[in-house]
Protein backbone atom coordinates (compact mmCIF):
# COMPACT_ATOMS: atom_id res chain seq x y z
CA UNK A 1 0.00 0.00 0.00
CA UNK A 2 1.28 3.24 -1.13
CA UNK A 3 0.90 5.87 2.30
CA UNK A 4 0.58 9.13 2.23
CA UNK A 5 3.82 9.78 4.27
CA UNK A 6 5.87 7.60 1.11
CA UNK A 7 3.78 10.04 -1.21
CA UNK A 8 4.81 12.96 0.35
CA UNK A 9 8.64 11.78 0.68
CA UNK A 10 8.17 10.87 -3.09
CA UNK A 11 7.00 14.95 -3.97
CA UNK A 12 9.82 16.10 -1.48
CA UNK A 13 12.86 13.97 -2.73
CA UNK A 14 11.59 14.86 -6.33
CA UNK A 15 11.93 18.46 -6.37
CA UNK A 16 14.72 18.29 -4.26
CA UNK A 17 16.33 16.81 -7.32
CA UNK A 18 15.28 18.78 -9.54
CA UNK A 19 16.21 21.94 -7.79
CA UNK A 20 20.06 20.18 -7.37
CA UNK A 21 19.95 19.21 -11.26
CA UNK A 22 18.74 22.72 -12.36
CA UNK A 23 15.41 21.86 -13.76
CA UNK A 24 12.03 24.15 -14.54
CA UNK A 25 9.43 24.22 -12.08
CA UNK A 26 7.64 20.78 -11.97
CA UNK A 27 4.09 19.02 -11.49
CA UNK A 28 4.47 16.22 -9.37
CA UNK A 29 1.40 13.44 -9.25
CA UNK A 30 1.17 10.35 -6.91
CA UNK A 31 -1.41 8.37 -7.68
CA UNK A 32 -2.03 4.79 -5.58
CA UNK A 33 -2.79 1.51 -7.63
CA UNK A 34 -6.40 2.86 -8.15
CA UNK A 35 -5.10 5.83 -9.68
CA UNK A 36 -6.75 7.92 -6.48
CA UNK A 37 -4.27 10.82 -6.26
CA UNK A 38 -2.34 10.94 -2.28
CA UNK A 39 -0.14 13.82 -3.27
CA UNK A 40 0.08 16.60 -6.21
CA UNK A 41 2.15 19.78 -6.36
CA UNK A 42 3.08 22.05 -8.67
CA UNK A 43 5.98 24.45 -8.13
CA UNK A 44 5.77 28.18 -8.73
CA UNK A 45 5.91 29.03 -12.28
CA UNK A 46 4.60 25.93 -13.66
CA UNK A 47 3.21 26.32 -17.14
CA UNK A 48 -0.87 25.68 -17.53
CA UNK A 49 -0.47 21.64 -18.55
CA UNK A 50 1.55 20.89 -16.64
CA UNK A 51 -0.09 18.90 -14.03
CA UNK A 52 -2.52 17.84 -16.70
CA UNK A 53 0.24 15.66 -18.30
CA UNK A 54 1.77 14.76 -15.28
CA UNK A 55 -1.33 13.26 -14.34
CA UNK A 56 -1.88 11.62 -18.04
CA UNK A 57 1.92 9.81 -17.30
CA UNK A 58 0.79 8.65 -14.52
CA UNK A 59 -2.09 7.43 -15.48
CA UNK A 60 -0.82 5.83 -18.65
CA UNK A 61 1.51 4.06 -16.69
CA UNK A 62 -0.51 2.51 -14.13
CA UNK A 63 -3.01 1.69 -16.98
CA UNK A 64 -0.59 -0.64 -19.16
CA UNK A 65 2.01 -1.51 -15.74
CA UNK A 66 5.10 0.02 -17.68
CA UNK A 67 6.61 3.04 -16.94
CA UNK A 68 5.52 5.72 -19.72
CA UNK A 69 8.90 5.50 -21.60
CA UNK A 70 8.29 2.55 -22.82
CA UNK A 71 4.35 3.91 -23.22
CA UNK A 72 6.49 5.99 -25.89
CA UNK A 73 7.88 3.06 -27.15
CA UNK A 74 4.92 1.40 -27.87
CA UNK A 75 2.83 4.50 -29.05
CA UNK A 76 5.80 4.81 -31.75
CA UNK A 77 5.14 1.22 -32.88
CA UNK A 78 1.91 1.13 -32.95
CA UNK A 79 -0.12 4.33 -32.72
CA UNK A 80 -3.74 3.70 -33.63
CA UNK A 81 -3.85 1.58 -30.64
CA UNK A 82 -2.36 4.08 -28.43
CA UNK A 83 -5.11 6.64 -29.97
CA UNK A 84 -7.48 3.98 -29.20
CA UNK A 85 -6.91 2.64 -26.04
CA UNK A 86 -6.61 7.30 -25.03
CA UNK A 87 -10.12 7.29 -25.78
CA UNK A 88 -10.95 4.56 -23.49
CA UNK A 89 -9.28 4.91 -20.62
CA UNK A 90 -9.10 8.65 -20.89
CA UNK A 91 -5.75 10.95 -20.44
CA UNK A 92 -2.48 9.21 -21.03
CA UNK A 93 0.78 10.73 -21.95
CA UNK A 94 3.10 8.80 -23.69
CA UNK A 95 6.83 9.80 -23.10
CA UNK A 96 9.06 9.27 -20.45
CA UNK A 97 8.18 10.68 -16.81
CA UNK A 98 5.52 8.29 -15.56
CA UNK A 99 7.01 5.86 -12.97
CA UNK A 100 5.71 2.99 -11.85
CA UNK A 101 6.44 2.75 -7.74
CA UNK A 102 6.79 -1.21 -7.00
CA UNK A 103 6.81 -2.50 -3.01
CA UNK A 104 9.50 -5.19 -1.51
CA UNK A 105 7.73 -8.05 -3.43
CA UNK A 106 7.91 -6.16 -7.15
CA UNK A 107 4.01 -5.54 -7.18
CA UNK A 108 2.78 -2.46 -8.48
CA UNK A 109 1.38 0.17 -5.94
CA UNK A 110 1.21 3.37 -7.38
CA UNK A 111 2.67 5.58 -10.21
CA UNK A 112 4.19 9.41 -10.07
CA UNK A 113 3.99 11.18 -12.89
CA UNK A 114 6.51 14.07 -13.56
CA UNK A 115 6.40 17.19 -16.09
CA UNK A 116 7.83 20.63 -16.57
CA UNK A 117 11.45 20.20 -18.14
CA UNK A 118 12.31 17.08 -20.67
CA UNK A 119 10.66 14.00 -20.25
CA UNK A 120 13.92 12.20 -19.63
CA UNK A 121 14.88 15.00 -16.94
CA UNK A 122 11.26 14.80 -15.50
CA UNK A 123 11.70 11.00 -15.30
CA UNK A 124 14.96 11.10 -13.37
CA UNK A 125 12.95 13.58 -10.55
CA UNK A 126 10.26 10.57 -10.30
CA UNK A 127 13.19 7.85 -9.78
CA UNK A 128 14.82 9.96 -7.33
CA UNK A 129 11.95 10.51 -5.38
CA UNK A 130 10.28 6.89 -5.46
CA UNK A 131 13.65 5.43 -4.33
CA UNK A 132 13.69 8.57 -1.41
CA UNK A 133 10.37 6.51 -0.19
CA UNK A 134 12.13 3.09 -0.20
CA UNK A 135 10.28 1.92 -3.20
CA UNK A 136 11.32 0.53 -6.31
CA UNK A 137 11.05 2.89 -9.41
CA UNK A 138 10.08 1.11 -12.98
CA UNK A 139 10.26 3.60 -15.74
CA UNK A 140 9.70 1.24 -18.55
Amino acid sequence: MLTLSAAQTIVTAALAEAKAKGMKPLSVVVLDARAMPIAVVSEDGCSLGRFDIARGKAMGALAFGVGSRRLAAMAAERPAFITGVTHSVGELIPGPGGVLIKDAQGQIIGAVGISGDTGDNDELAAIAGIKAAGHTPDAG
